[in-house]
């Protein structure tokens, strides 16, 4: 009972990723992506031991040793006072506990990798400008309109087409997903630019009252990518995720910092790799699927951000998608069994432990910009119990 053509709406990580899982599977897929090109751009990622151990399984361990930078340690201070309130030692920490490395990326590094492999594959068939604008689930096949006119039938169609996912309000209806109230400024900077006492191999989150920022190495550590999330309002078009930003601006939501972060963030403009230093995108994110039969319907799956958007706070974002694409591609090699049942699979072992991962995304920004005696309160546990609060055995360690 095979499954050969698989339809994949979206060539972003979480499209090229659900391409390779079931390109592994056996299956023959169809990628169509609106952009005329591949141009992923934006700010770093972080790859946890649950997602690394992912793509050297899928070959890409070699790339990421060429391409990414893999921290020492994780470490949280205070944005106010400067002062380390708690570290978790990564590096060979990680792979002796949990089988693979943590990894910080420039995005487009990710996203190129992910591209380089699918274009080797001849199971794999990528079709650039071609935007999804319509689909079908009748009498056993999947019909995707493209463009005006075209159209191509399949057996699986695979939404990973973003958080604005038009297929997803066609598959579920549950309106559009929600502005959280955060504006994320991001830049890429030389490292040989910054001040020595700031250019350490490891992730440092700054916590500060409604704001913070993280900052970690990507490309070996020859540039710094530095991430500012504050709470404000969202630009008048919340639906395009890049929008220029200023120096002013950020330094004014930020309000009072210590001065390492103060120092940092100054020597931005001199070390940018752009022309405008920051950038900024308005964070969206949607509840948890309140099922698998909303994760999986039919011949339809739903994957990465169409269907588990999440905010940026324990850094998953792209690990989930990952996630996706190998829990897929063990679904549709089950030959015995019919392709809703193996997509009701796929559902079944992923919907909940997004969901967790959403929920505890939420509840970390909560977290790391309380204030008052929530902030005290954090600060003086983290002082006591950092590596034990910062770890998370239970997405690492899957």
């Amino acid at each position: 009972m095979s499954a050969s053509q698989v339809l994949i709406a979206g060539g972003g990580i979480g499209g090229l990723a659900a391409a390779l899982g079931c390109a592994r599977a056996g299956c023959e897929v169809r990628l169509y992506e609106r952009a005329p090109a591949f141009s992923e751009v934006g700010a770093g990622v972080q790859l946890g031991p649950n997602v690394t151990g992912i793509l050297r399984d899928w070959g890409l361990g070699d790339e990421l040793q060429v391409v990414a930078a893999f921290p020492d340690q994780l470490q949280a201070r205070s944005a106010l006072t400067g002062e380390v309130l708690g570290q978790l030692p990564l590096g060979a920490r990680s792979i002796e506990r949990y089988g693979a490395p943590y990894v910080t990326v420039h995005r487009a590094d990710l996203h190129r990798a992910l591209a380089r492999a699918a274009m080797r594959d001849e199971r794999i068939h990528v079709n650039l400008n071609q935007p999804v604008t319509d689909f079908s689930d009748a009498a056993g096949a999947v019909t995707l309109t493209i463009g005006a006119t075209y159209r191509v039938e399949g057996d699986v169609l695979v939404a990973a087409d973003g958080v604005w996912s038009p297929i997803r309000q066609a598959l579920i209806k549950d309106g559009p997903p929600r502005v959280t109230g955060h504006l994320a400024y991001r830049a890429m900077l030389r490292t040989a630019d910054l001040p020595p006492s700031l250019r350490a191999n490891q992730v440092t989150a700054w916590l500060g009252p409604h704001v913070h920022v993280v900052q970690y190495p990507v490309r070996h550590g020859e540039w710094t990518n530095v991430v500012a999330i504050v709470e404000g309002a969202p630009p008048s078009d919340a639906h395009d995720w890049d929008h220029g930003a200023n120096q002013a601006d950020l330094m004014r939501s930020l309000g009072r910092v210590c001065a390492p972060l103060q120092e940092l963030l100054e020597a931005a403009p001199g070390a940018s790799l752009n022309a405008a230093t920051w950038r900024l995108w308005a964070l969206a994110d949607r509840p948890p699927l309140r099922g698998a039969d909303q994760m999986a319907r039919g011949l339809v799956a739903l994957a990465g951000d169409a269907a588990h958007p999440m905010r940026p706070f324990l850094a998953q974002g792209a690990g989930m998608a990952i996630e996706d694409a190998t829990e897929l591609g063990r679904a549709m090699a089950m030959d015995a069994v019919d392709v809703p049942t193996r997509l009701k699979r796929y559902a079944l072992a992923r919907w909940q432990r997004c969901a967790r991962v959403q929920a505890r995304s939420v509840r970390n920004g909560q977290i790391f910009h309380s204030t008052g005696l929530m902030r005290l309160g954090r600060d003086a546990l983290m002082r006591v119990m950092g590596a034990r609060l910062m770890d998370v055995p239970w997405l690492y360690g899957r």
